[in-house]
């Protein structure tokens, strides 16, 4: 299968790879066509998405032969953040498995992720200013609910990159893994999140997403939900019957 993304469909989840490797998976408009194609899917079946790239890299960033040709309307269009938002707003998790080059685009595709985990290769930030840009596509708030705003200031402003290990310490990634790792290793998350009540997850990611002031109210109605379900009532007999025999 061919295109800038490939998609192996899963009952319970979704690969997607980014693939562009003789352009270190450079987003560009089919790229995001197709992130706008794969939500579609994921917003009418949930499933958990592990996205990853082609190559050895994650993604360099977004095309900038195409960002040279923008100008001031296409800015207002949202073209990236508009795909990046929308893989942030999937009901199921978003897991990252990064490598290699993860950057402008390519970073803030990753951050609009629930998990990241990356292997030591990982080249992680944001250079849009050194371009004459800035990092516009998400990173200029969803990175400091991620790292803090001092160290977000830190990446933004400066246009540095973090390698894996740094990136770990930041909080950035939760994870650092062998290449040959990356993939089973985000399998592994995705294997834990459906053994889990699928309702249960998407309401925890539900209020992980929602802004502090809906708290704790937010909690409150999605908990009085489940309360009344019978997957809650099923789940919890099964635990005490398995305490009773312990």
């Amino acid at each position: 299968m061919s295109g800038p993304l490939v998609v192996d469909v899963r009952p319970d989840r979704v690969v997607a790879t980014l693939n562009r490797p003789e352009k270190r998976n450079a987003i560009d408009l089919d790229t995001v066509e197709a992130l706008h194609a794969l939500c579609a899917e994921l917003e009418a079946e949930p499933r958990t998405l592990i996205l990853t790239g082609a190559g050895g890299h994650f993604a360099a960033g977004a095309d900038i032969a195409q960002l040279a040709e923008r100008r001031a309307d296409d800015a207002r269009r949202s073209i990236n953040q508009a795909a990046f938002t929308r893989i942030a707003e999937l009901p199921m998790p978003v897991i990252a498995a990064l490598d290699g080059y993860t950057l402008g685009g390519g970073a803030e595709l990753a951050y609009a992720a629930d998990i990241r985990i990356a292997t030591g290769s990982l080249r992680i930030g944001n250079p849009e200013p050194g371009l004459g840009i800035i990092a516009a596509a998400g990173a200029t708030w969803r990175l400091p609910a991620i790292v803090g705003a001092a160290r977000a200031a830190d990446l933004l402003l400066t246009g540095r990159t973090l390698g894996a290990e740094e990136a770990l310490t930041w909080g950035l990634i939760s994870a650092v893994h062998p290449v040959e790792q990356l993939l089973p290793e985000a399998h592994a998350l995705a294997d834990r999140i459906a053994a889990n009540d699928a309702r249960a997850t998407r309401h925890t990611k539900t209020a992980l997403r929602a802004p502090r002031d809906a708290h704790p109210r937010i909690d409150d109605e999605l908990q009085a939900e489940l309360f009344e379900s019978p997957e809650k009532e099923r789940r919890m007999a099964a635990f005490l019957a398995r305490r009773g025999r312990a």
